[in-house]
């Protein structure tokens, strides 16, 4: 694959508990993006997929190095989607290198990312992969289960969730970012609100998905509607 060629091709990085197969080739995704002729640069994240599973949270502390290998040596910018977490990766991609990406789409992130990282939410995640989460915390009972899925493993991702944490992004940081971006986030996922976030970038488009949760945000019609508009419309 050629990804110095005219044409940008479409990286793209899934969330927490996920894969580039679950999240992107399963769900047909990416096949509707190569018959929009577009090419596709999967990247599993580190812990997931194909991608080795350490258990230390050490290992975890630089997100976006699958990312910026992916990129590698390319002299102009890609295009980039990531859900959740791989959103996350994404920006930590563009913090290294504002002019890593022409087109951005970021999916089931909010406001929180520009806050201090709180450690109770954490371990309220964590509890859930544990076994030891409240049996009326529906949230973190869904997270114990995403991450126990065929061929996760639990202790990788738990690892991830306990990484080290970064300083938030300001917004003198995500205004660097040379990116056209485009924030995509369900109406009844929990890290809404998103106000400030779309607000600090300097090209940002908000899209709500309907009656729609996190978790099902990457397989939302009006995701994929949304997606293909924003990088394969002529």
């Amino acid at each position: 694959m050629d990804i110095n060629g005219a044409n940008p091709p479409l990286l793209m990085v899934h969330g927490w508990g996920g894969s580039h197969q679950e999240t992107w080739q399963k769900s047909g995704v990416e096949q509707l993006v190569n018959d929009a002729g577009t090419t596709v640069i999967g990247v599993d994240l580190l812990g997931h997929g194909t991608s080795a599973k350490p258990h230390d949270p050490a290992e975890y502390a630089d997100l976006s190095a699958p990312i910026r290998n992916a990129i590698g040596a390319r002299t102009t910018s890609v295009d980039a989607v990531g859900f959740s977490l791989g959103a996350i990766a994404l920006l930590d991609a563009a913090r290294h290198n504002p002019k890593y990406f022409r087109r951005l789409m970021l999916v089931g992130i909010g406001d929180g990312l520009l806050e201090p990282h709180d450690p109770t939410e954490t371990a309220r995640i964590v509890s859930g992969i544990d076994g030891t989460a409240s049996s009326d915390d529906v949230l973190a009972r869904q997270f114990g289960n995403y991450a126990k899925r065929t061929d996760n493993d639990p202790l990788a991702l738990r690892a991830a969730l306990l990484r080290p944490r970064k300083s938030p992004p300001t917004q003198e940081d995500l205004q660097k970012i040379d990116a056209k971006v485009t924030l995509v986030v369900g109406d009844r996922d929990f890290v809404l609100p998103a106000d400030r976030l779309v607000q600090s970038f300097n090209d940002c488009k908000f899209v709500t998905l309907k009656n729609c949760d996190h978790f099902a945000s990457t397989e939302n019609f009006g995701f994929i509607d949304a997606l293909l508009e924003f990088f394969c419309a002529p």
